[in-house]
């Protein structure tokens, strides 16, 4: 219901608010009308976006460069698109968004839908994995390889360059948890895991950048409903 999810957003954040989204599986149906209240909010913020939005697109917006995109879920020729734009860009901080997973980089029942080299491509050029779809949070280490699963560091500050960064999923502001896979959530790669078994409650992952003044540090905290926070980390980003 594409009316009241704007609805929702309106009167919580209000109509200016800087909202984007990727397009995700439950979306699909209704993909056209969801797109037409993104574009409406990006025409009421100073974001710039180009291309097609939420499936081949990315944006500019205080510093922040993110690439919102539809692999697994819809469109074609996403490779060669993250490729492009991220080859062009200097910026300090780097996302790339999507909503589906690999198998591994999950610790639910969800298969391998989004393939490797994206991973693979933004892990190249430093920039922070965003996804969700699987109805929990987990945050992997500070990555060297995604498709090898090859583990950069252990600290929970995770310095962030060209050819090592994270990826994470934050899935728990919608309808219903879903249970863990004790044999996937006990890969060593994984930084922190919430899931009915660590009594999970929705809840969001925040990050706040230029943290102290300082251009490339920023905070990071996954907090629930209830106010716990299982998650918390800094990052310092090298990508130049």
């Amino acid at each position: 219901n594409p009316d009241a999810w704007d609805r929702q957003i309106n009167d919580i954040l209000g109509l200016d608010f800087p909202y984007f989204a990727s397009a995700g599986n439950h979306d699909f149906d209704a993909w056209e009308y969801y797109q037409e209240k993104l574009y409406a909010r990006l025409n009421r913020t100073d974001a710039e976006c180009t291309g097609d939005l939420g499936v081949k697109s990315s944006c500019k917006y205080k510093g922040i460069f993110f690439i919102l995109s539809g692999v697994g879920t819809i469109g074609i020729n996403h490779k060669s698109y993250i490729v492009k734009e991220l080859v062009n860009d200097d910026s300090v901080w780097k996302i790339c968004s999507w909503h589906k997973n690999q198998r591994l980089m999950q610790v639910g029942g969800k298969r391998d839908e989004v393939g490797w080299e994206p991973y693979e491509e933004c892990r190249k050029h430093g920039a922070i994995i965003a996804t969700g779809h699987q109805h929990s949070y987990s945050r992997t280490h500070l990555m060297s390889n995604f498709e090898t699963q090859n583990i950069a560091s252990t600290s929970n500050t995770l310095q962030i360059e060209r050819g090592k960064t994270f990826a994470f999923v934050s899935a728990l502001g919608g309808k219903r948890i879903y249970p863990q896979n004790n044999e996937l959530a006990a890969n060593p790669w994984w930084a922190a895991v919430y899931t009915p078994a660590q009594n999970a409650s929705y809840g969001a992952l925040f990050c706040t950048f230029h943290v102290d003044g300082i251009k490339n540090k920023a905070y990071c905290y996954f907090k629930d409903i209830d106010g716990n926070i299982p998650d918390e980390f800094y990052i310092i980003s090298n990508v130049k």
